[in-house]
């Protein structure tokens, strides 16, 4: 029995460990194929930058007689000193209208959202629900959509070729409205806001002072993707803007790789404009990452 009992013993481990190999070879597997896919992704999202930095620092005649992905001989601040001279520095000129459009456009776009999404998710009024589906439904809508329409309109108002006709569009985000509202009644508790209420805190106080700080990761994301959407904006501008001196970087820079067959010179200098122009993007996004780090540490301790 006892001889019968460990040959059973003996065959049951036997039969396990396999099994347990299997499982680890199946879980380095999928790190392995996981780790692959990172890879080339990354591979594919940082290339192209790696090449505007190379193609930066060359000069024009290197530009096409070396190898696109290595460094020759090195122009960088050449290159630089040529974008920011270059007919009286029109590029700062657009690079700034960029800055305006999107840092005004996004603070106030978060500001609306904000307070529209809280208002939809602390407040009970007929059609709430109405309300927030369809403006659930403009997220559906592409940008390039509108931009006929909005056209349309700002003519018949005579204010196309002006500041507002970029500006005013970019105030309105539905998917700022959505992200406000399901952040709101998650993260501000209806204690804290009848507490402030109690206090003696008006509606408008109490949604500065409490609501904000409470939603700020959300306010975060929501300034961040309507300040990348403002920047890189480029139809809306087309359609709308005559004066080159109220461009924003992507659509000087368009208007300038258009002359490229005509002035081939220029094509360094929408090289090196396309890389100033995204560090701006990099920047913003450095400097707010932290409120993100900061947001999921918070979700992490409730």
């Amino acid at each position: 029995m006892t001889v019968s009992t460990e040959t059973r013993a003996l065959r049951t481990q036997g039969q396990k460990k396999p099994a347990r190999d299997a499982g680890i070879r199946e879980s380095a597997v999928s790190r392995t194929v996981a780790m692959a896919v990172m890879i080339v992704a990354t591979l594919y999202f940082l290339t192209p930058l790696w090449w505007l930095l190379v193609a930066s620092t060359k000069t024009r005649e290197d530009f096409t007689t070396t190898s696109p992905l290595w460094f020759a001989d090195f122009a960088l601040f050449d290159n630089i000193a040529a974008l920011v001279t270059y007919r009286d520095g029109v590029f700062l000129q657009w690079l700034g209208n960029s800055a305006l459009y999107a840092g005004v456009g996004a603070l106030l776009a978060t500001l609306i959202a904000a307070m529209a999404g809280y208002a939809i998710a602390k407040y009970t009024f007929r059609g709430r629900e109405t309300l927030f589906n369809v403006i659930l439904g403009g997220v559906l809508v592409p940008a390039t959509a509108l931009a006929l329409p909005l056209f349309l309109l700002f003519s018949q108002a005579g204010a196309t070729n002006t500041i507002w006709a970029v500006l005013l569009p970019s105030l309105v985000s539905p998917f700022g409205v959505y992200l406000s509202r399901i952040y709101a009644a998650a993260s501000v508790p209806d204690e804290i806001i009848e507490a402030a209420r109690i206090d003696g805190a008006g509606e408008v106080r109490t949604f500065f002072t409490v609501a904000t700080r409470l939603m700020a990761p959300a306010l975060v994301t929501i300034f961040l993707f309507q300040f990348v959407a403002i920047w890189n904006n480029f139809f809306l501008p087309l359609i709308m803007l005559r004066d080159e001196s109220l461009f924003p970087v992507t659509l000087g820079l368009y208007v300038w790789n258009t002359q490229v067959s005509q002035i081939p010179d220029i094509r360094a200098l929408v090289v090196i404009g396309s890389l100033l122009s995204i560090i701006p993007l990099i920047v913003t996004f450095l400097a707010l990452q932290r409120f993100w780090q900061s947001g999921l540490a918070n979700g992490g301790l409730k």
